[in-house]
């Protein structure tokens, strides 16, 4: 047995983070403006005439996610605007320099990277709508790997495989033990006793939380090959007695009920609105009346047209998930289809925030 006392997941960086993921996804703005340049000709496309969204994703062959990705980080860039009527237009500035014939036209510069693999495959997944790698995927690029993120019977996991999942866990673990102390110290738990922690991955948020209070008992679940990392997770932090593991289905198993709080951090982002629906209608039915859902994210704005770092980073979770990046507008939404009621947005650390739905 180990000497060493249990860590606190209640320290906080002496340093903000943030700044190096929005380097990390930088890449995808390159990749998306390629591809509407260079692959679909989209200001060409809105130059002749201001098109609504289903107009434009029409014309580009695309399903309705790819054309929010694409369509919200170049807004975000200041390269596409709404109009009066609701339309999207080009900019000024794409008018000038990403219109074709013009004296100032740049898009055969920028068209130098459309053959890059890293563009190819944002154009597949585009034109796809599928994550990498998912069953029927003919469009990837040479060497993609598998769909690692989500979990569907359907489709290949990396997360069902015990090295992989382990590897990819701790990964994006990175990310969490800088958020969890932002979470714990931002978000009051007023004196709750359960808390699932759905898809809760290592269990850091809920150690977290149980750590900043006494009262709560904490239940991840998550996958079977995931929840041996949790398990560590909450040995480490010495807090096993309180913060337990239950393998299972999200979509499909039967969950705890009576909850004062079901916790989903970074997990709606993951799925289409469909399923996201779903999850939150069966979040609720966890809770006892008066209990809450927080929804742990990212969040782009309700007018979907920034922050341009959410707009990337809703791009890079389009490759990799079924999902995107949502809106507290769009979250709210689903929240009062699924009988809660919306409340305050809190903001965490690294660009995350909770939105709070009470039953």
């Amino acid at each position: 047995m180990s000497s060493q006392p249990p860590r606190s997941a209640l320290e906080s960086p002496t340093t903000d983070p943030t700044f190096l993921f929005e380097h990390y996804r930088g890449s995808y703005g390159t990749e998306l403006l390629t591809a509407a340049v260079a692959h679909f000709r989209l200001f060409d496309i809105l130059a002749d005439a201001p098109l609504a969204a289903d107009e434009l994703r029409a014309r580009l062959g695309i399903a309705a996610r790819p054309l929010v990705v694409l369509t919200t980080a170049l807004r975000a860039m200041g390269l596409v605007e709404v109009d009066v009527d609701g339309k999207l237009t080009p900019s000024a500035a794409a008018r000038e320099h990403l219109t074709s014939g013009g004296p100032f036209f740049v898009g055969d510069y920028v068209g130098l990277a459309a053959e890059s693999p890293g563009v190819l495959e944002m154009v597949a997944r585009l034109r796809t709508n599928r994550p990498r790698g998912a069953a029927g995927d003919d469009g990837a690029a040479e060497g993609a790997a598998g769909a690692a993120f989500i979990y569907r019977e359907d489709l290949p996991s990396a997360m069902e495989q015990e090295a992989s999942a382990r590897h990819l866990t701790l990964a994006l673990a990175g990310r969490a033990k800088n958020v969890a102390p932002a979470l714990a110290k931002s978000c009051s738990t007023g004196g709750a006793a359960k808390l699932l922690d759905l898809g809760g991955g290592t269990g850091i948020y809920s150690i977290a939380l149980v750590q900043a209070n006494p009262e709560l008992r904490a239940l991840v679940f998550d996958r079977p090959e995931v929840l041996k990392v949790a398990r560590e997770f909450a040995a480490e932090f010495g807090v096993s007695e309180r913060v337990e593991s239950a393998p299972g289905d999200m979509f499909a198993d039967p969950l705890p009920s009576d909850c004062d709080i079901v916790l989903l951090s970074n997990i709606l982002h993951d799925w289409d609105m469909p399923e996201c629906r779903t999850l939150l209608r069966r979040a609720a039915g966890a809770l006892k009346p008066g209990g809450r859902v927080w929804i742990h994210d990212v969040f782009l704005n309700d007018a979907l047209d920034g922050p341009l770092p959410i707009a990337l980073y809703s791009a890079a979770l389009f490759t990799l998930t079924e999902g995107r990046a949502y809106s507290a507008a769009e979250y709210r939404e689903m929240l009062e289809a699924a009988g809660l009621t919306p409340g305050p947005l809190t903001p965490t650390a690294i660009h995350c925030g909770v939105l709070e739905g009470t039953k």
